[in-house]
């Protein structure tokens, strides 16, 4: 779950609770019992839920909306970022994007008959990463190249 969206099993819940009192999912079945712990429930989509779900898919695919990501934070204060610790935090940068994308590429590879949409995503999230990975190069080599440009200090 944690690799697609940061909503955590302890939310999971919460969540579907308040899509119950919104009229979206409703349980169906008896709790099952698993092991230990509580039992479990499962919800399925209302006919309103699904509804919601199908306008807000929608807009997901057809509206751009602006993404903040850290490194663009990092970037804009690169200037207080020690010139001598900058190339290896770059590099430990590299290394997790290249690490990501061998992660993503063996889910995808150990899938290859998923319909066309679950392909989709994950080229997306590949193209997004190997885009980045592209950037970074070209970024790391025109400050290895320029030291002077990298803007550190005060």
């Amino acid at each position: 779950m944690r690799d697609w969206t940061d909503i955590g099993f302890s939310s999971i819940y919460y969540l579907l609770a308040k899509l119950r009192d919104r009229g979206l999912i409703t349980e169906i079945g008896p709790p099952r019992g698993v092991g230990r712990g509580k039992a479990r429930r499962v919800f399925a989509p209302t006919a309103d839920g699904r509804q919601a779900c199908a306008r807000a898919a929608e807009a997901a695919v057809a509206e751009l909306r602006p993404v903040f990501p850290p490194i663009l934070i990092g970037l804009a204060n690169q200037p207080v970022i020690p010139p001598e610790r900058l190339p290896a935090a770059l590099a430990h940068r590299a290394a997790a994007l290249a690490e990501r994308v061998a992660v993503i590429r063996r889910a995808a590879d150990a899938q290859p008959h998923v319909p066309c949409f679950v392909r989709a995503i994950f080229d997306y999230s590949l193209n997004q990463l190997e885009a980045e990975q592209q950037w970074l190069s070209t970024y790391r080599a025109e400050l290895a190249d320029s030291p002077n440009r990298q803007g550190t200090g005060p």
